[in-house]
């Protein structure tokens, strides 16, 4: 997928008050229902993202930008880097 700086708005004006959801993915990791089901505090599990690579941030399921995480005040945040091309594809399906 290829990603960009910014999305044009343009002819989308009458969309803008809709909601949706976005959310960040941080990973995500294949198990054995055994070993969900052995979960419990302190567990550990391993996701398939290093550390130093960028975040999904979807909007609806839809991937449409990559970012970082950061902290502001106590909460954690967000900082977009890239933003999803908008060509043929402007956001690309998540597994």
């Amino acid at each position: 997928m290829n990603f960009q700086t910014g999305f044009s708005t343009r002819g989308f004006d009458f969309l803008k008050d809709v909601d949706v959801r976005l959310s960040v993915e941080l990973g995500r990791t294949d198990m054995k229902l055994k070993d969900v089901l052995s979960l419990g505090e302190e567990s550990i599990v391993l996701l398939d993202r290093l550390t130093d690579e960028l975040l999904d941030v979807m909007v609806n399921g839809k991937v449409i930008a990559k970012g970082e995480i950061v902290a502001q005040g106590n909460r954690f945040g967000l900082r977009i880097v890239e933003m999803a091309d908008q060509g043929a594809n402007p956001v690309a399906d998540i597994d």
